[in-house]
C-alpha cells in the first residue's frame, strides 16, 4: 500500500550530488499527496536557477516508482513558494553541512 511516509522515505533515496545529502532532509520536498495509484510531490530547489532540477525530480519520480512499481502515475511539480531557505533543511542535514563546512 503507498502511503505519503513511504514516499517520503523513497525520496529519501535521492541525494543532491552537489550537497551529498537527500532532497527530503534537504527540505526540498514540500508536499506529498497520496491518492490510491497516484502521487503528487511538491518540491523545490535551492535556487530556481538550480542545474540539477532536471536530474532530482528524474532520480525522486525513478525512486518512487520503483518503490511502488504499480503505481499509475506519479506527478512531480517544482514550486517557488515559500523560497527554499537553509532553515528548511532537518538538524540532521545541518549537522552535516556544518561538519563539511567546519572541515574545510
Amino acid at each position: 500500500m503507498v502511503t505519503e511516509d513511504g514516499v517520503l522515505g523513497a525520496l529519501q533515496q535521492v541525494v543532491d550530488p552537489e550537497m551529498g545529502i537527500n532532497i527530503v532532509d534537504l527540505g526540498l520536498v514540500y508536499d506529498v499527496k497520496v491518492d490510491g495509484c497516484f502521487v503528487d510531490i511538491e518540491m523545490t530547489m535551492t535556487t530556481p536557477a538550480c542545474p540539477m532540477y532536471k536530474y532530482l525530480t528524474q532520480e525522486a519520480e525513478r525512486h518512487v516508482r520503483r518503490t511502488f512499481p504499480d503505481l499509475q502515475a506519479v506527478t512531480i511539480v517544482l514550486v517557488w513558494k515559500p523560497e527554499w531557505n537553509p532553515m528548511m533543511m532537518s538538524w540532521n542535514a545541518r549537522a552535516i553541512l556544518g561538519e563539511q563546512v567546519n572541515a574545510s
